[in-house]
Parts: C-alpha cells; sequence; structure tokens
C-alpha cells in the first residue's frame, strides 16, 4: 500500500510502499478514504508535538473509511461499516489499524471527506466551548484565528450556542469564511487593534485562542470580569506567560483544552460530544469547510498549505489518485 512515512527522525515524511497492516486484538482494519491534516503533523515531522510517535511511523491523526477487518476477540465495528476514526497515526496511508473503541460510524450521507474534516475540529472546539468553558447564550465569544481548521468550528458552534461571535483573522479572505460562519464582527488582525476593537463591543467573556502570541495578550487585556480564556494552541511559535496577578485583579480563569487527552481519563466526554456533532451534522446545522481537497502524492503540498496559512477550514487527503 501506499503510504506518506517518516522513516527515522529527523527525515522529512516521503510517500512510499509499505505492506498492507494486519489488525490485532482490539483493533479494527480501516480502507481510507479520506485523512485529514492537523498543524499537529506539522509539529509531528519536526518531533515537537506532545504525542509524537517513534520512527518509523505513518502521518495522519483522523481518518474516514470502510471497516475491512477486525482483530482477534474484536466485536466491531461490523466489515463494511462506514466509520471516522481518530488514531493518532497511520492515517495518510490506503490502509490502517486502529482502535475499535476510537471508531465512530458515520451517517449514509457524510462524504468521507467530510468525516475526516470533522472529529479534531470540530470536537475540539465544542469540548471547549461546552464541557470546558460552559458558553451560555449571549456572552462574547472572540475566536481568534477564525478561519482556521479549528477556529472556523469554533464560530460555528459559538454561533449554534447563541453566542455573540467575533471572528478575529488576517485578511478580507479570510475574514469573509469567518463572516459566512456565523461571526456578528470581523476583526483583521493584520490592520486592527485587536484589545480596542474587542472593548468597544463591549469586551470578552469567553477566548477561544489556537494561535497564542501577542493576539493572546491582546485579547487577554479586553476581558470582562470572570471571563474564560482557552489556549487551544500556539500556531504563532509563541507560547504566552499569563500574568497571575491579573487573573486575580479580574477573577479570569484560563483552562486548557488537549482534545485528544480525554481518550485516556475521560472517553466519555468525547463520546457524548461526537454523538451531539453528528447529530447536528444530519440536522444540516454545521458544515465543515474544506479549502482542498488533494491526493495522496500531495500530501506535501497540503502540509505546505498548513505552513504558510493559505488555507481555511480544513485541507483533506484522498487515497484516489
Amino acid at each position: 500500500m501506499r503510504a506518506y512515512h517518516i522513516e527515522s527522525a529527523g527525515k522529512n515524511p516521503i510517500v512510499t510502499s509499505l505492506p498492507r497492516p494486519t489488525p490485532t486484538t482490539g483493533e479494527i482494519a480501516v480502507e481510507i478514504g479520506a485523512c485529514g491534516l492537523n498543524f499537529a503533523d506539522l509539529l509531528m515531522v519536526k518531533g515537537d508535538y506532545q504525542d509524537t510517535p517513534a520512527a518509523p511511523f505513518t502521518l495522519g491523526m483522523e481518518v474516514a473509511g470502510t471497516v475491512t477487518d477486525l482483530g482477534p476477540e474484536t466485536t466491531g465495528p461490523a466489515p463494511g461499516t462506514r466509520v471516522a476514526v481518530f488514531g493518532g497515526q497511520g492515517g495518510l496511508a490506503e490502509h490502517g489499524c486502529f482502535p475499535a473503541e476510537r471508531a465512530v460510524a458515520i451517517p449514509d450521507d457524510m462524504s468521507f471527506t467530510d468525516a475526516a474534516a470533522f472529529q479534531i475540529a470540530y470536537g475540539t472546539s465544542h469540548v471547549a466551548l461546552d464541557h470546558r468553558a460552559k458558553l451560555q447564550p449571549g456572552e462574547t465569544l472572540l475566536v481568534l484565528g477564525a478561519a482556521g481548521g479549528v477556529g472556523l468550528t469554533a464560530v460555528e458552534i459559538g454561533k449554534l450556542m447563541g453566542a455573540k461571535v467575533i471572528a478575529c483573522a488576517r485578511g478580507p479572505e479570510k475574514l469573509d469564511v469567518a463572516r459566512q460562519a456565523g461571526a456578528d464582527h470581523l476583526i483583521d488582525a493584520k490592520t486592527q487593534d485587536i484589545r480596542e476593537a474587542c472593548k468597544d463591543l463591549g469586551g470578552l467573556d469567553v477566548v477561544y485562542d489556537p494561535v497564542g502570541g501577542d493576539q493572546f495578550k491582546a485579547a487577554f487585556r479586553a476581558c470582562n470580569p470572570e471571563a474564560r480564556l482557552l489556549p487551544i494552541g500556539f500556531a504563532s511559535g509563541d507560547v504566552p506567560q499569563i500574568p497571575a496577578n491579573h487573573l486575580l485583579v479580574k477573577n479570569l480563569t484560563v483552562m486548557g483544552l488537549y482534545w485528544g487527552g480525554y481518550l485516556k481519563f475521560r472517553p466519555e466526554v468525547i463520546t457524548e460530544s461526537m454523538q451531539t456533532l453528528l447529530h447536528w451534522y444530519s440536522e444540516g446545522r454545521l458544515t465543515p469547510h474544506v479549502s482542498h481537497v488533494l491526493p495522496l502524492e500531495r500530501a506535501d503540498e497540503g502540509l505546505e498549505l498548513l505552513r504558510t496559512r493559505r488555507s481555511t477550514g480544513k485541507v483533506v487527503i484522498t487515497m484516489e489518485d
């Protein structure tokens, strides 16, 4: 089978031929239709991600496809079931073996492209805003990086939850994507003062931040008393240092969110969240935004789109030629 593989630490991934894997106990074999790219894939290439596997390994954290076989003592999902799986690795290949407990059956009308773009982006935003921040109707939510993979879903979900959503992104094209996702107000991070713009809109109750750096600092200073701040990631490369004395003065709460971490200590949080999200999708209330769909041979190009921030929403790799 073809796979986008890292042979050893420090080497760049390449498309190569590997033996088709066989599922072990507790695993399912999946014929992969599509795999969503994530910023974490870029970090894995450099060895900087918190869950980077030991080399050799195949990149690709989230996939959609069809179950083809079950490992020993594995009861399902049955062969023929269409599933989405967060495997953490192994997704950028024609076939893969993944823990059966992580497989989620997807609706018949959900394409593999949509399903591969769904779990991490929507899951992260829903768990962050609902389970962690407990976003309430009428509150003001600022989404930084609002046209990116997770940011755009935070705009969409925040609006569904009844918040007033402020979307912050770089440039009019990206802001228009956020507007179409439901944003009430737009801030251009290239030309506007984020702090002043947010204060002019009444201040912030919840901040959703996959960017970090100066944007986090500006948002922090525009928070209302008892606001909640959610560091999701640090696409800027700058991990901000949080002044604890300012937390005290305004009674602010900073709460980290690593979606994949719940698989290890509270998997029911992800299971219940995904049930809600798939229900919303089936009702037509969620519309995954995929700016680029590329074949496996162009996986390098897909990662470069993420690295240079030229994509909006998700980039998805398909296994078709």
